[in-house]
């Protein structure tokens, strides 16, 4: 039995818990299943040993973010959230511990997707064109106003909906993981061109 259901995480050690990318991995997969499986189940779905996950199903049952429950063929385990949900972190900036622990998670999510992409890129059939394309890397820098703000926002949160719906609830296609980042960067000033040294009399 989990010892909390809300799927908002605030508190830095629970937080911390998804600090491995393996552990990120098993969430987003058992969050993706939308029902409880088994390790053998999560273990084909990752593309790991089985053996190689005991330890983290164990990490994050102890620390509630997963239920583990008994069944005729051995131990079942599912993501805490329920109906679609998905667990999330709310972020206190600042010199805070639940800033140190979401950045640590942050770096764990962006070594997945480096890791997703390198193993994809290396398929030379995956889909790199077209309205069925499955694989893409881009950075983009811009000003925008509140308003472009407010609608990117609306833009990526739908993008969530669309691939974070559970497999239960639809016919089962191909498995994505869809990685981004939003942040404000500084706009620093040019640097002035040093003016040119006069040479010196003799």
């Amino acid at each position: 039995m989990a010892r909390i259901r809300n799927a908002l995480l605030e508190d830095a050690a629970e937080i911390d818990l998804l600090a491995s990318p393996t552990r990120i991995e098993i969430v987003d997969t058992l969050e993706a299943f939308g029902e409880a499986v088994s390790v053998a189940e999560l273990a084909v779905a990752l593309g790991r040993p089985a053996d190689s996950l005991y330890y983290h199903l164990r990490q994050l049952a102890d620390g509630g973010l997963v239920e583990e429950e008994a069944a005729p063929d051995g131990r079942r385990y599912r993501s805490r959230t329920r109906k679609g949900d998905r667990l999330r972190l709310r972020y206190r900036p600042g010199t805070t511990a639940n800033a140190e622990a979401v950045g640590r998670v942050a770096a764990s999510v962006l070594r997945v997707a480096g890791r997703d992409f390198e193993r994809a890129l290396a398929d030379p059939a995956t889909v790199v064109e077209g309205p069925r394309r499955e694989l893409w890397a881009a950075r983009g820098k811009g000003w925008v106003d509140a308003a472009e703000l407010a609608e990117i926002n609306r833009l990526l949160a739908r993008l969530m909906e669309l691939v974070q719906k559970p497999a239960a609830e639809r016919p089962r296609g191909k498995l994505v993981a869809l990685t981004w980042v939003l942040a404000p960067v500084e706009a620093k000033p040019a640097r002035r061109t040093p003016a040119p040294r006069k040479p010196r009399a003799r």
